[in-house]
């Protein structure tokens, strides 16, 4: 036991009383005095302060690995006057938190920022150690955006501002977040005076949308948009950002009214356009990966940033009408013909179809015009019949090729589908991918025969087969032929067509005559036409005779009714 500054007089006042005395009406507990290290032991430290005993103090209250000597002085708060064996208590631990409060609280007041390190996570928050004191971190105070990993800002120490102080319930409230809008503004205003349109800065992900990124600059937001983030296509920013992620950017534009930054990171590198006039030759066959598919094409990657389009009709040489999706699928390899090159709009028209034979081609170096061919039926609608001649390749029958002397509505009530049928082929259109066919023009041409003795102009007999909201269907000398609507009469009276049966005789003019394909064209208001002329020139000469013209015109009537 060492001597202390009191000696105990014999009296019946006890020690309490002498060091309330001595120290005041307070006394000393409670207090931080200053204390020599008189002995280090494996797990105790014995400090004596100078009192009627030494006092001894946790070894680990002095840190990890503290480095401590006899003969030391240090700080410690006397805690109780005495324990159970009659030592002093004294705490280490307590007498640096309290020196860390009156710290803190002179800070709190100047209104300056304190150190601390984040050690712990609570309900609502975390806490941080302030030099000996605890404090409680809000989770809305940890940073100006969510954090999702708040593991790096732990175990350093970094600045806090003081919120709040409550000694008596020993509550300290800090942000983290205030000190980091302070720097933020203070930033800002720095960088808003140097940001330069093709300056080139690093930025950290604080945002992700659909049209792009919001970039922060250190005080500022920059806008990346999604068609700047890389040559190549990009359908949505997150493919290639994240939430917190380090990026450089270039600033390709900047408002300094509205404060708007544009931002890009493309511009970094080099634009792959510049050269693919020499990359990618016109002829050429590549292969590239199939990115996006839409209604009027497919568009397929030659590399990173250069995309051609496949137009639908390039895609295939039989395959007619159908969705791109249905011949290829996005992320498949494809080869591609390059069609066209054109840097300056950054477009590349491509073609599939063109990497493989035209079978359209092959089929007329086999099936020349005039050849007989043998199909089926694949589909009847309203121009003619399609037969497929392969399994690619389809050829159409068109209704005024059906059938001689027969309209092409009612020739092709004599066919069904999936009907297996003999034809000729009577013209070839490789490029526009078209096959003609004929099945009248297998049999010998009776009505073109029959037209041998016709001519523009006769007058002949026409009988009335059938009607329609079209006209009347005919029949002159064995050939069938229609007298449209406009045709029957003059008089728009008589233009009716249901007004005529079948059976019916019908004078009328020919019109026209198709000897090659058999057809007829014939006309009732043409022959009344050409009666009224011959009949208003019979007046003409008449009327120099002195007829008048009603007797011209019965005159004339009469006689071409004879």
């Amino acid at each position: 036991m060492t001597n202390t500054e009191f000696k105990i007089p014999e009296t019946t006042e006890n020690f309490a009383d002498l060091l309330n005395e001595q120290f005041g009406d307070k006394g000393i507990v409670g207090s931080v005095v200053k204390g020599t290290i008189i002995n280090i032991g494996d797990d105790y430290v014995t400090v004596d302060v100078g009192l009627k005993s030494e006092g001894r103090i946790p070894l680990r209250e002095f840190g990890q690995n503290p480095e401590l000597k006899i003969g030391d002085k240090v700080e410690v708060l006397v805690d109780r006057y005495e324990d159970k064996d009659g030592n002093i208590v004294l705490s280490r631990e307590k007498a640096r938190r309290e020196e860390a409060w009156a710290e803190l609280e002179a800070a709190m007041n100047a209104g300056q920022r304190v150190n601390g390190v984040i050690f712990g996570r609570v309900k609502g928050g975390f806490t941080v150690d302030l030099n000996g004191a605890i404090a409680f971190l809000p989770g809305s105070q940890i940073d100006i955006r969510p954090i999702r990993d708040i593991t790096p800002l732990m175990g350093i120490s970094q600045p806090f501002q003081i919120l709040k102080m409550d000694r008596l319930r020993g509550n300290i409230v800090v942000s983290r977040r205030v000190v980091l809008e302070e720097t933020r503004a203070e930033a800002r205003a720095e960088l808003i005076d140097t940001i330069k349109e093709g300056a080139v800065l690093d930025g950290i992900v604080k945002n992700i949308t659909d049209y792009g990124a919001f970039i922060d600059l250190g005080g500022v937001d920059g806008l990346l948009h999604v068609t700047d983030i890389s040559w190549k296509r990009i359908n949505h920013p997150a493919e290639v950002l994240s939430v917190g992620q380090t990026v450089k950017v270039q600033v390709i534009k900047f408002n300094e009214d509205t404060q708007r930054i544009s931002l890009g990171m493309k511009q970094l590198e080099n634009d792959p356009w510049q050269s693919v006039a020499e990359k990618y030759k016109v002829g050429e066959v590549y292969t590239g990966k199939v990115t996006n598919i839409t209604d009027y094409g497919a568009f397929v990657e030659l590399e990173d940033g250069i995309e051609g389009l496949v137009h639908v009709s390039e895609m295939s040489w039989t395959r007619k009408n159908v969705h791109p999706g249905k011949i290829v699928s996005t992320s498949e390899e494809v080869q591609v013909k390059v069609l066209e090159v054109d840097p300056e709009k950054r477009r590349i028209s491509l073609g599939i179809k063109q990497c493989t034979p035209n079978p359209w081609a092959a089929y007329v170096e086999e099936h020349p015009v005039g050849s007989i061919i043998e199909g089926k039926i694949k589909n009847i609608t309203e121009f003619g019949l399609f037969v497929g001649l392969t399994d690619e390749i389809d050829g159409m029958i068109h209704l005024s090729d059906i059938a001689w002397g027969k309209s092409g509505e009612e020739a092709v009530k004599d066919y069904t589908k999936g009907q297996e049928i003999t034809a000729k082929i009577i013209d070839v259109d490789v490029e526009k991918e078209r096959i003609s066919l004929g099945i009248k023009q297998l049999d010998e041409n009776s009505a073109a025969l029959a037209l041998e003795n016709l001519k523009k102009g006769d007058v002949v007999k026409a009988v009335v087969v059938s009607s329609d909201d079209k006209g009347v269907n005919v029949e002159v000398e064995g050939i069938a032929a229609t007298i449209k609507k406009a045709d029957l009469s003059k008089d728009k009276a008589a233009q009716n067509p249901e007004d005529y049966q079948e059976g019916q005789v019908l004078e009328a003019k020919i019109t026209s005559v198709d000897k090659k394909n058999g057809k007829l064209g014939v006309s009732v208001k043409a022959l009344e036409i050409e009666e009224e002329k011959k009949a208003l020139e019979e007046y003409t000469a008449a009327n120099n005779s002195g007829s008048s013209l009603g007797d011209a015109l019965g005159e004339a009537l009469k006689k071409n009714n004879q």
